[in-house]
């Protein structure tokens, strides 16, 4: 049992992404036409919800980062499925956009509690080896969340109305608080056990070395943090507008409801297969060309969807979501490995500031840009623009030194 409880870890918070991100994020653009239909607001004003959202998550990461250092990922996470069932229940009583935007204030404190940090820093405690393979298992839980929950909407809200979708998606929550409660646990010296080990053919051996702990403020003082940093707004930016956007986008092409549904799926379908290919790569190969490689990727999507107007739509939406998936790993396993856990909650905090705060603004401003102009053209522009800019941050990330190599040389 010892032997396999961390990748049992791992797997559970992969479920944690597929639960927390799906219901508060990749899950709810299926409802939008619908929601536009009720209450005739424009897609700016809709999609100002989720600027609320990221806004929120950003203000409130670096203390989230301070709770989940000091009090652990597992209470956090309790406390955060309840708050997304009063989310959930709250969004199916909706009736203004003042309400709209309280809801998905609530949601952007999930993403604090059981989002991205706490999973990364929950699975990083379990593994010291194989800790590439382990964290690209569990940011895969994101892309599921992508693929399942947007099918969950569409059928429910055909079926029973978007509302009814709502509370009918209380279950989930309600599973996952008693999943946390009764199988998480902090890290593996809880349960008398020790992390998976480093081995010789591991991270420092082919690249990826694992720097040593370092503070938070010493952090700060880096390039490579600041370089990490902008490297996740602006890819935030891009790929949060693209999914949140994409349903309405393919509905404007004149596809039906399922095709677009399908759309989504399939990007988020071939973001899984890049957060595991590239976990995995980033485990035996230089983390920076594994990094500069998805950024490729991802440039040839956005290319695709900016300059050929839905010509070859599906390409796009498979080399975004390919490339993507590849960055939102090789980013977090970036961050755990060039500073270590001592500080991880407070220095993934600061990086989601502003991630999320891209994201939200990339959400809002594309539905800004909509419609002024009555098309997506130069917003689609600007993500092309982004991710150049991402893959110049890149480059200044700095490898670390081995950390045995520092114990030695201290």
């Amino acid at each position: 049992m010892n032997k396999y409880y961390p990748w049992v870890i791992a797997l559970l918070a992969c479920v944690v992404l597929l639960v927390s991100n799906g219901m508060s994020i990749t899950g709810l653009s299926v409802y939008d036409e619908s929601i536009i239909d009720e209450f005739g607001w424009t897609r700016g004003e809709l999609k100002f919800r989720d600027m609320v959202t990221f806004s929120t998550s950003a203000l409130l990461a670096p203390f989230g980062g301070v709770f989940i250092d000091r009090l652990g990922v597992r209470r956090c996470m309790l406390f955060g499925w309840l708050v997304l069932g009063g989310a959930y229940f709250a969004y199916s009583q909706m009736d203004s956009l003042t309400t709209l935007y309280l809801v998905h204030a609530a949601l952007g404190l999930v993403l604090v509690l059981c989002g991205l940090n706490p999973a990364v820093i929950l699975v990083s405690s379990w593994f010291q080896g194989k800790r590439g393979v382990a964290i690209g298992i569990t940011l895969v839980g994101t892309s599921l969340g992508g693929m399942l929950f947007p099918q969950y909407g569409t059928w429910m809200a055909q079926s029973v109305g978007w509302r009814e979708a709502m509370n009918w998606a209380l279950v989930f929550p309600a599973c996952m608080f008693v999943l946390v409660f009764l199988l998480v646990r902090d890290r593996p010296s809880q349960l008398g056990m020790q992390p998976v080990q480093e081995s010789s053919s591991g991270p420092a051996a082919n690249g990826m070395a694992v720097g040593a702990d370092m503070e938070y403020l010493d952090a700060l003082k880096t390039r490579t943090f600041w370089a990490l940093a902008i490297t996740a707004m602006t890819t935030f930016y891009t790929v949060l507008a693209v999914q949140a956007h994409l349903f309405l986008y393919m509905r404007d092409l004149d596809f039906d409801a399922k095709t677009a549904t399908n759309a989504i799926s399939a990007f988020f379908a071939c973001a899984v297969t890049g957060k595991f290919l590239f976990g995995l790569l980033s485990d035996y190969l230089n983390f920076k060309k594994v990094f500069l490689g998805n950024i490729v990727v991802m440039l040839a999507g956005a290319l695709c969807l900016a300059y050929l107007h839905g010509q070859v739509i599906w390409a796009a939406v498979a080399l975004f979501g390919l490339g993507w998936g590849g960055v939102y790993t090789t980013l977090q396993l970036s961050a755990v490995n060039c500073f270590g856990l001592k500080s991880a909650g407070k220095i993934l905090g600061t990086i989601t500031v502003l991630d999320c705060f891209g994201g939200g603004l990339g959400i809002w401003l594309t539905g800004v840009l909509y419609t002024r102009y009555g098309n997506y053209d130069l917003a689609f522009q600007i993500f092309v623009a982004l991710i150049v800019i991402a893959a110049i941050a890149i480059t200044q990330v700095r490898q670390p030194a081995p950390r045995a190599l520092q114990v030695a040389a201290a």
